[in-house]
């Protein structure tokens, strides 16, 4: 189709792309909330990308992928919103290294508990049989010290204290696994 606009005119929409642009609202508005955090800021954001996107409607090139494009478009328009509101001094918005640094200790985060719940697990399996079971009781759902102690025929103390040593011994063997994993 030839385009006989300017750049910034828009032109005619055809029905194809009308429905991709209202096929990608909630992926949008969740990608924008997601870099936002504010819904109001989020919705004024996502009428400018729509805005956008039917005036640069003559540099999508049909076939290629159309969600991208729109992505695109709403992080170049989170990133001018972000530039105004600083600008503007109305709120303190996070430099980019820091947001890059946050995401980066929120991973090493994840890896550094996967990483315990790892070692937990292995440090349970070494246990000898009767206190792996006493910890599979203790920490079942539902599962209760008075309860246990009923029927090991125990005091609720004995049993509190066996759980509390087995806690320690686990505590001593996820370290050292944990130091051994290191490089």
């Amino acid at each position: 189709m030839t385009n006989t606009n300017s750049p910034d005119e828009p032109k005619e929409l055809s029905a194809e792309f009308v429905a991709d642009i209202a096929g990608v609202q909630r992926q949008l508005h969740t990608y924008i909330y997601t870099l936002i955090g504010h819904r109001q800021d989020t919705e004024d954001i996502l009428q400018e990308v729509n805005y956008v996107m039917w005036r640069k409607a003559h540099t999508f090139k049909a076939g290629t992928n159309f969600r991208s494009w729109a992505h695109t478009i709403a992080l170049f328009q989170v990133k001018a919103f972000r530039k105004k509101m600083y600008r503007m001094n109305q709120r303190k918005w996070l430099e980019t290294e820091l947001i890059e640094m946050l995401a980066e200790e929120s991973r090493q985060g994840k890896e550094f508990i996967s990483s315990r719940f790892d070692a937990l697990e292995n440090c349970i399996q070494a246990l000898p049989e009767d206190r792996k079971k006493l910890v599979a009781e203790r920490y079942s759902p539902g599962g209760c010290v008075n309860d246990i102690a009923s029927e090991l025929g125990k005091a609720p103390k004995a049993v509190s204290e066996t759980l509390r040593r087995i806690r320690h011994v686990l505590e001593r063997c996820i370290t050292d696994k944990l130091s051994e994993a290191k490089p």
